[in-house]
């Protein structure tokens, strides 16, 4: 460790000799500063959209796996009996934690976002609903469901596979996308960085010339180029994920307004993620200019 850190003091220091190799201004300086601040910036939001869609993926998978419906759909006459015997027959199958039948105030108000607060459902052939709680081990869902019709010819077992599974199926492409997106933004970042390290290069061709005559050798020059871009590639990223985090830090929590958007951000120890990002676009900075400076050197021999 100690080793590891003398080297990169030695790295970020390099002499003075070495520091006035490269300029410490000009418009490879912006443009490596504003390259690395953007996808700073942009990695940041695309790595709190991949933790929101895993939490969200996870929430969904948790909820909905643990519950189940039975929708009783009966002659008014027979719903309350057909009821009770599905109860029944829920009570006594292995697997099933708890069970119990929505009232019409409940049922309502699951109709209400749709339908409005008055609908009369007390007049309406709406279908009894129960809900179904299973326990760690679960319960055979094809059993009960045979158990169910035998004693209640109206009743349907709905385990919410076929929306657990589209919807979850949604948020694990989804967190896909944005681990895409930061491997798009990474290549990016080594893109932009070569064509500035290629630049300045080129536009210092003559001083690299009169390096070569006094002795200086071509890793000594590469250093200092891969020095400099380096740092400000750290400095640049570092700008933008500060200023990427503190604007998904004001961003409306999932309490205040629901909704998956209003819960993009970070919980918890993930909040040390993006302190990862400019040390990141260092690495892409320190590999793409350490290549451009050995391949344009070569070239200039």
């Amino acid at each position: 460790m100690r080793a590891l850190l003398e080297r990169m003091t030695r790295f970020l220091d390099g002499g003075e000799a070495s520091h006035n190799v490269v300029p410490p201004a000009g418009f490879t300086a912006t443009l490596t500063l504003f390259t690395a601040g953007a996808m700073g910036f942009l990695a940041v939001f695309a790595l709190a959209l991949s933790l929101a869609t895993d939490r969200l993926a996870n929430r969904w998978a948790s909820e909905l796996a643990r519950t189940a419906t039975v929708r009783i759909s009966a002659p008014l006459g027979q719903v309350e009996a057909q009821t009770q015997a599905a109860l029944r027959v829920l009570e006594t199958t292995p697997g099933v934690a708890s069970a119990r039948a929505f009232d019409l105030e409940e049922q309502k108000a699951l109709l209400a976002p749709w339908f409005g607060p008055d609908l009369p459902i007390e007049t309406l052939p709406i279908p009894q609903l129960i809900e179904v709680l299973e326990d760690e081990e679960g319960y055979d869902a094809e059993g009960l469901s045979l158990r169910l019709r035998a004693e209640a010819p109206g009743a349907v077992l709905d385990d919410h596979t076929r929306w657990r599974r589209p919807l979850v199926k949604a948020a694990e492409r989804l967190r896909m996308l944005g681990l895409i997106s930061i491997a798009l933004i990474t290549a990016a970042t080594g893109a932009m960085i070569t064509l500035a390290a290629n630049s300045a290069l080129a536009a210092n061709a003559q001083i690299i010339g009169v390096l070569r005559l006094v002795g200086a050798r071509d890793i000594f020059i590469a250093r200092a180029f891969v020095r400099r871009f380096t740092i400000r590639a750290f400095v640049g990223a570092a700008i933008g994920t500060l200023f990427a985090t503190t604007a998904i830090a004001f961003l409306p929590r999932t309490d205040a307004a629901g909704g998956f958007l209003t819960g993009l951000g970070f919980q918890g120890f993930h909040w040390l993620y993006p302190m990862l990002v400019p040390v990141l676009s260092s690495l892409v900075a320190y590999s793409a200019t350490r290549y451009s400076a050995l391949r344009v050197l070569k070239g200039l021999t």
